[in-house]
């Protein structure tokens, strides 16, 4: 017998929290951000919720160092440290195909399941800013089309460079060999964007290989994903969108040949818990007057592409014009539209709702009710686990490991304990084969 399908949660570990104003806070841990105890207190917040995994996004250019953290310890950095501080737990980080070469995301991904046990997963990037492009000597970011090419070639050589120690390569034998010549191969690709002898100087690692997630958005984000993602970050505002997304990635990760059953969507969650919904409103309207109003409408003006600064907060959104004639990017755009629509919310709520999350799902409410969207989405088919963003850091992280998290293990929707010891055992992954395919 098969054991049952349960729930698959990441903790999305970001600055102070997702909300835009959560670092303004008296309360927010602002002067802890470069501290590492800081970081390993979360996730062992999170392990001691049995989530699979904490993951790190990363950028790799300031931005508006006034409006608030953004990035600050390098990822793959303070997860080594983390990994130190807990047992269980995943530890994934973003790397980007564009900015990195495979040989060296190969070697630093491997050193971290090494020294986590067999915990790390990499999150495909190809990036997006000219700005980050620019720290990196290129005059902008390449073409959509050829991001996406390199990174399929930048996948497929760190797969390799990852198989080029055979899972037995190691000898130790202090009277003769350190390890067999025989199990250990060179990669010897000669590609159009890298050039990589091989083999890797890191033996094969715990899990044979890093766990790889991706977010694929566009036609070829997707179709990157479904060739060699085990598990998928997505963006979805409502039911219906984060089916339709589900369904499309399952059916191109069978066209690649790989079962869909094996490939997690995650869709991001934003989520305010209280012990009553009063409660948990309170919390999200707390932290939303937070914001610079001169700021977030200025925000809200590129988005929408029209003046918005002197909308009141306190009334209705004014009409937008359709999707249609929209001349501007149509993805967020087209999510402010649905929230207006189902939410009908102030423009001041508009604002909250955009700086928590933007586009993910937002559930406000108590256990139960976040529970109860949570199994719906499940069960419906629009996601198999969900990678949690919350709004303020570390307060609804505990919220939700604390009350959200006992109710789903009643409900048989998510583990009691640990079984597994890796990431690839949490995700119910099998250990590849040298070789196998991504």
């Amino acid at each position: 017998m098969t054991s049952p399908r349960q729930l698959h949660l990441n903790a999305f570990l970001f600055g102070a929290g997702h909300h835009q104003a959560a670092w303004r806070r008296p309360e927010s841990p602002l002067e802890q951000l470069g501290d590492i105890a800081y970081w390993e207190r979360l996730a062992r917040t999170a392990e001691r919720g049995l989530f699979d995994a904490v993951f790190f996004a990363d950028g790799h250019s300031a931005g508006d160092v006034g409006s608030g953290p953004r990035w600050f310890l390098e990822p793959l950095t303070a997860l080594s440290a983390m990994a130190r501080a807990t047992e269980r737990i995943g530890l994934v980080s973003t790397v980007s195909t564009t900015f990195w070469t495979p040989f060296h995301a190969a070697r630093m991904l491997a050193s971290l399941d090494h020294i986590s046990g067999g915990r790390a997963g990499w999150n495909v990037v190809t990036s997006m800013f000219d700005a980050e492009a620019r720290n990196h000597g290129l005059p902008g970011m390449p073409p959509h089309d050829e991001r996406y090419a390199r990174a399929e070639e930048f996948v497929d050589v760190t797969l390799r460079l990852w198989d080029s120690w055979a899972d037995d390569a190691l000898v130790r034998d202090r009277d003769g060999l350190h390890a067999d010549p025989e199990r250990v191969h060179p990669v010897g690709h000669a590609g159009e964007h890298f050039r990589v002898d091989g083999p890797l100087t890191v033996p094969r690692s715990p899990q044979g290989r890093p766990v790889l997630f991706q977010a694929g958005a566009s036609g070829p984000g997707r179709d990157l994903a479904a060739r060699c993602a085990e598990g998928i970050y997505a963006v979805a505002y409502d039911l219906p969108s984060a089916q339709e997304y589900t369904a499309d990635l399952k059916r191109r990760v069978a066209a690649a040949g790989r079962d869909p059953g094996s490939v997690a969507v995650m869709p991001g969650l934003v989520a305010y818990v209280g012990s009553t919904e009063r409660e948990a409103l309170a919390q999200q309207a707390a932290v939303d007057a937070l914001l610079p109003t001169e700021q977030s409408l200025a925000q809200l003006s590129t988005f929408v592409q029209q003046d918005c600064s002197g909308w009141e907060l306190d009334a209705p959104v004014p009409g937008l014009p359709p999707l249609e004639g929209f001349t501007g990017p149509k993805g967020r755009y087209a999510t402010i539209l649905r929230i207006v629509a189902v939410e009908r919310p102030t423009v001041r709520q508009l604002l909250g709702r955009l700086a928590a999350g933007g586009g993910h799902c937002t559930v406000v409410g108590t256990p139960e009710a976040v529970a109860d969207r949570i199994e719906h989405w499940f069960r419906s088919g629009a996601a198999d686990g969900f990678n949690l963003m919350p709004p303020t850091l570390p307060h609804a992280l505990d919220d939700f490991v604390d009350h959200v998290v006992p109710v789903l293990q009643r409900r048989g929707l998510f583990r009691t304990g640990y079984t597994e010891s890796t990431l690839r055992g949490h995700l119910r992954l099998p250990r590849p084969a040298v070789g196998a395919p991504a």
